[in-house]
């Protein structure tokens, strides 16, 4: 089994910095992009950052400047830095990541359980 466990979110006040981060663990050969996405209350989800297994970063537009996204892949992690943060950056973030377990197997999506972010104005 894989598993991704996310680890970093809480309350801020607005203008404040939080750090996420994401490591996946079980039986994995390969990961290839990981990436994260946020969940505010009645919307959809929707992609914050991803980053590909060469470390090329894409961003949403309303977080360009704001958020870091980078990864470890020798601890199978990946890290989400916010800075600036606004209070509609609030929701649940989770992570998600392209899983290959075993060679020449195919990719498969895992995500997160989700981790509260809570920015106050």
């Amino acid at each position: 089994q894989v598993q991704l466990v996310e680890s970093g979110g809480g309350l801020v006040q607005a203008g404040g910095s939080l750090g996420l981060s994401c490591a996946a663990s079980g039986r994995i050969f390969r990961i290839h992009g990981m990436g994260w996405y946020r969940q505010a209350p009645g919307k959809q989800r929707e992609l914050v950052a991803s980053i590909s297994s060469d470390g090329r970063g894409n961003y949403a537009d309303s977080v360009k400047g704001r958020f870091t996204i980078s990864r470890d892949n020798a601890k199978n992690t990946v890290y989400l830095q916010m800075n600036s943060l606004k209070p509609e950056d609030t929701g649940v973030y989770y992570c998600n990541a392209a899983i290959v377990r075993v060679v020449a197997g195919q990719t498969y999506s895992y995500w997160g359980q989700g981790t509260q972010v809570t920015v106050s104005s």
